[in-house]
């Protein structure tokens, strides 16, 4: 039987993507998971699928600091009690580089997914103030000479292209939001899920044993 998988779509504005990222990464019950992460723009996203922002909708804004921090707290993950200043942000520089990273240092885009959302999500930077942004590439490409290539292909057409394309591909996967979940079982059955809710539901799909701590207990 093949491996579970898992694809991942994920934009570091997201605060819900950030938990769901976490999640997959630290969480013993998905190490048997083969996982493929995705940057995509969620403002593309939003607009092709016609949405309003959530932030532009009334006490919706309010609701979703909460809950962010709710799902954190029950969940046991990482997370400021004030979003980043001037939230939401536009976070285009950051996905056109993680993007830049997944072609040409595919191994190191998780390391990068994560530090980028640590110095957006839990203690905030600048990630995407240039300096910044080229030592978080810095970190994980080993070299300042490797990470300003990688930076300077990000504002090229291929990687413009390619986060393009990525975004189309989660639209045409059923995203409207983030988290977006695509999950296949060891029996080649593809299920989407929607949210950091549901993953107790994609536990079940690709039949894996949910945890029974009580973050778990509350999830879908």
């Amino acid at each position: 039987m093949s491996k579970p998988k898992i694809t991942l779509y994920v934009d570091i504005v997201s605060p819900f993507a950030y938990i769901a990222f976490y999640a997959l990464q630290n969480f013993p019950v998905f190490r048997q998971c083969d996982v493929t992460y995705v940057p995509i723009f969620l403002g593309g996203l939003m607009k092709q699928c016609g949405n309003t922002p959530p932030l532009q909708v009334k006490n919706k804004d309010k609701w979703i600091n909460v809950e962010r921090k709710r799902w954190a707290t029950l969940l046991r993950i990482p997370i400021s009690k004030d979003a980043p200043p001037g939230f939401p942000l536009n976070t285009i520089s950051i996905q056109r580089v993680l993007t830049s990273l997944s072609l040409s240092h595919p191994s190191t885009l998780p390391s990068a997914i994560a530090l980028f959302y640590h110095n957006f999500w839990v203690h905030y930077a600048e990630p995407s103030k240039p300096e910044n942004l080229l030592a978080i590439v810095r970190t994980v490409v080993g070299s300042n000479e490797e990470a300003e290539k990688v930076v300077q292909a990000s504002k090229g057409d291929e990687v413009k292209k390619k986060l393009s394309e990525n975004t189309q591909k989660s639209f045409d996967a059923g995203a409207f939001g983030l988290p977006w979940f695509v999950a296949t079982n060891s029996k080649g059955e593809t299920e989407s899920y929607w949210g950091v809710d549901h993953m107790g539901q994609l536990c079940d799909h690709l039949g894996l044993e949910r945890p029974g701590d009580k973050g778990w207990r509350a999830l879908l």
